[in-house]
């Protein structure tokens, strides 16, 4: 096999140096290096967007600007062959760059941004039949190695959205009205901008007026979270509240292909296909898993937004590097210490479980828990029970299915988990058993919640403040029960309830 090899050629009619397939450069054109496998050549500038589209108006120059405008793809995702693009990179609507940087001892990838050693093996190719480096970290979204070019859209933009209409006809909070206009300020001066909002405040409803005055103003919106499970949420909300307004919906798994819309809403891995498009970036969650664990996820991110953008961190549990670029007055923050019912959060409760693994290991749960279920389950109130781990959540479930065969557990690889939560919101499942995978980005009206093993060391402060979080978010059930059912209390239980108890009393003025 013969692996395709690329050349550097100067083009007077765009006044710079461009890169191309050996195959489509012409014996009139000045080469200034290469041929050579793509890694091997050295970086280009990237071009400046918007280039005159000249003659092309086909279907074919359609269909490739709508796949690859804002992103940087494969040639396999596009499914196209170098002739078809051939006029597209020679115009320089369309470039070319490697998809891997060589460094010193180590490689950056240009789609996930990771340059970690550990993150880059070494097999035969099956593209140009060599022994190829490529990078571990992304390939679950398809083969990125030393010979493997990336594609960028450089021409004019296919988003032609109508102004936005807001549906949304509530009434926002003075909390929430602050950090909307602190919002909309940022937007306009395109600076970051920290809204640190309690479980339940409201945080979707204050986005609402801000990316109404983006889209007014023809502003390319990111709205990304690290978890699914959000954007699944989000979507609805967002499409209720701009009806007019063409949304995309990115996440692993999702098989809808829209074309390009000028709101986005994705999980953090998804945009790791985005580069140098959005205008306004607004991370929800920037503190859950794993975007705080993966530092690829921000450089995605980061990537994914124009020079010149602003970044909204959107939660309720800021990390201490948030927390410390705030008291450093590097990242201007807005506070929302109460709830949009206006009721204080519910304040978890402590109870002794004694070893209960023991009575898991009998195939039974503590009796306090088991009392705990069985009233809820009796009296028709909606109840989450979080556990720490996948072993220990089908022991759960098979224990509590006894009494009630329409319980569920659910957990990160449940390929039903959307099918379960979807019957738990309807009351087809009265009692749903889950991991720390639905500890945020779900709101169920009246639900009860409790933990199981919350000593356990995945149950952070911030995990067990957004569990507490799930209870009391309906204006007509504000208050709900929360219960840590633990074999000895731990200091980051300790401190959820203290960061609870702190934002309870901030609004009071205590």
């Amino acid at each position: 096999m013969i692996s395709i090899r690329f050349v550097h050629v100067f083009k007077p009619s765009l006044n710079s140096t461009i890169c191309l397939p050996e195959t489509c450069s012409k014996e009139s054109m000045e080469v200034i290096r290469g041929p050579s496998v793509i890694s091997s050549l050295p970086q280009l500038p990237l071009p400046d967007s918007d280039h005159s589209t000249g003659s092309f108006n086909d279907p074919l120059y359609h269909s490739i600007q709508n796949k690859l405008y804002g992103k940087e793809l494969l040639l396999n995702e596009l499914e196209v062959t170098w002739e078809d693009l051939h006029p597209l990179l020679e115009s320089g609507i369309v470039s070319i760059r490697s998809g891997l940087l060589p460094l010193n001892k180590t490689f950056r990838c240009h789609r996930c941004y990771t340059d970690n050693p550990k993150m880059f093996g070494r097999a035969p190719c099956s593209s140009c039949g060599s022994l190829c480096t490529y990078c571990r970290h992304c390939i679950m979204m398809g083969k990125i190695s030393t010979c493997t070019p990336l594609l960028r859209w450089n021409g004019p933009s296919p988003v032609n959205s109508p102004h936005p209409h807001l549906k949304w006809e509530g009434t926002l909070t003075k909390g929430q009205l602050k950090a909307a206009q602190a919002l909309k300020d940022s937007i306009e001066k395109e600076q970051e901008l920290l809204i640190w909002a309690v479980c339940g405040a409201g945080k979707t409803e204050i986005l609402f007026p801000g990316l109404q005055f983006a889209l007014s103003k023809k502003k390319r919106v990111l709205v990304t979270s690290p978890r699914t499970d959000v954007v699944l949420e989000l979507m609805p909300r967002m499409q209720k509240a701009f009806p007019n307004i063409p949304i995309n919906g990115l996440y692993g798994g999702g098989t809808k292909k829209d074309p390009p819309a000028s709101l986005v809403i994705a999980t953090t891995h998804q945009t790791m296909r985005f580069t140098d498009t959005f205008d306004v970036v607004v991370i929800d969650e920037v503190d859950a898993f794993p975007f705080h664990a993966d530092d690829s996820l921000l450089h995605a991110v980061y990537k994914s937004k124009k020079n010149k953008a602003s970044i909204i961190y959107l939660t309720a549990t800021p990390s201490e590097d948030i927390k410390q670029r705030v008291a450093n007055e590097d990242l201007s923050s807005v506070v929302i210490p109460r709830r949009f019912h206006g009721h204080p959060l519910p304040v978890p409760r402590f109870q002794w479980s004694g070893s209960w693994q023991k009575d898991l290991n009998h195939m039974r749960l503590p009796k306090s828990l088991q009392k705990w279920c069985a009233h809820r389950i009796e009296n028709g109130i909606p109840a989450l029970l979080f556990v720490p781990t996948i072993e220990i959540l089908e022991k759960v479930t098979s224990i509590l299915k006894r009494k009630n065969p329409h319980i569920q557990g659910v957990h990160s690889k449940d390929i039903k988990r959307h099918q379960k939560v979807s019957e738990f919101r309807e009351g087809v499942v009265p009692l749903l058993v889950t991991t720390t995978i639905l500890e945020r980005g779900i709101t169920i009206p009246g639900v009860d919640v409790a933990v199981l093993g919350s000593e356990d060391n995945i149950f952070t402060e911030s995990a067990l403040v957004q569990i507490a979080g799930r209870a009391g978010r309906s204006s007509s059930k504000p208050h709900g029960d929360v219960v840590f059912f633990h074999f000895g209390k731990t200091k980051a239980m300790k401190k959820a309830c203290q960061h609870i108890v702190k934002m309870n009393r901030r609004e009071e003025g205590k």
